[in-house]
């Protein structure tokens, strides 16, 4: 008995060809031949006596039935093959169109005629994964990748769509912080601090531990950002398309305060050498008696010396600034010399 063919599938394709249908029917065994229409197939395997597997030739748009021929005859010529002209798929978008080199990033790519769609890659690297949403968008996982451009293409059992300008995807490496100044700030934020690194340009985000800050993405080796107000030692990273940098140590500084100074007094016409006792005076940058810088040293964050200089007879006030702030006033007194 010849061979019978009762059902395949799919039952229809482009007229580009290429489409692997399965045939099911009964006497396959043995086959030598699979024809859609009067076209040979690509080629075809016979899986089982009831049962083969063929990718089918262009063809033209229309019908055309599909016979198997073994030794024993040519099968029925009553299942038929559509071929359908179908247009090729088209890339118009990608949102967001970069992404870290190590992968991960979800992009919704927009276009035309993805309906069907079989393969989304990244220049030649299939798509992590990909989902279908509707004839005009798919949304994919892209794979790692080598930093630079590559474009996304999407294939359909219509083709697989042209590379165009609106296609390219940017692998971005990660950036990296090698430098944060000043490493430290007051407490109630606010001062300018300078990120330096590598791949730091079209950052989306500075952070100073879990907090939001105000920056400006200066080049690609640096980024300036105003720290928010915090406390303690924070983490400082970067974010940018291709993920988020190290992190660097940041210290939030609470204002000094001075609580003495000793002696309180001393000669108006002379320097006088005094212990200026308070809190947070470790990173002292400014002293100033009366308006004029003193010159200072400091001894532990409790204490420091200055030489307070000559000047009109009277109460002098004292501050300190560090990193933290200003402090409030102790007073000295200069004394004039007696007339004789």
């Amino acid at each position: 008995m010849p061979p019978v063919v009762s059902s395949i599938n799919p039952a229809q394709g482009p007229v580009s060809g290429g489409t692997t249908v399965v045939i099911t029917g009964t006497g396959l065994t043995g086959a030598t031949a699979v024809r859609f229409g009067a076209a040979n197939a690509v080629s075809f395997t016979v899986t089982s006596a009831t049962q083969i597997t063929a990718v089918n030739p262009a063809g033209s748009a229309g019908q055309v039935v599909v016979t198997v021929t073994s030794p024993s005859g040519t099968s029925n010529a009553t299942v038929t093959f559509t071929y359908t002209v179908a247009s090729l798929p088209t890339v118009t978008g990608l949102l967001p169109s970069s992404g870290s080199t190590s992968g991960g990033t979800t992009v919704t790519v927009t276009g035309t005629n993805f309906s069907g769609a079989t393969q989304v890659r990244f220049g030649p690297v299939n798509a992590s994964s990909f989902s279908v949403v509707s004839p005009t968008q798919i949304t994919a996982v892209s794979p790692p990748g080598a930093a630079g451009a590559v474009p996304v293409t999407v294939t359909t059992p219509a083709g697989t769509s042209a590379a165009a300008p609106t296609s390219y995807f940017f692998y971005v490496p990660a950036p990296v912080l090698t430098v944060v100044s000043p490493s430290a700030g007051p407490s109630f934020g606010g001062n300018a601090v300078t990120l330096t690194g590598q791949n730091l340009s079209n950052a989306t985000a500075v952070r100073f531990g879990v907090l939001p800050a105000v920056f400006n993405s200066v080049s690609s080796t640096q980024t300036s950002a105003i720290a928010p107000a915090g406390v303690g030692v924070v983490t400082v990273t970067v974010t940018t398309p291709g993920g988020t940098s190290n992190s660097l140590a940041y210290a939030y500084v609470s204002a000094p305060t001075l609580s003495g100074v000793s002696p309180s007094s001393g000669p108006a016409s002379s320097f006088t050498a005094v212990t200026l006792t308070g809190t947070g005076l470790t990173t002292a940058t400014d002293v100033e008696a009366g308006g004029m810088p003193a010159g200072f040293t400091v001894l532990s964050d409790t204490q420091m010396t200055a030489a307070i200089p000559p000047g009109p007879a009277g109460a002098v006030p004292i501050q300190v600034t560090t990193v933290g702030g200003t402090s409030g006033t102790v007073t000295f007194n200069r004394v004039a010399a007696p007339e004789i």
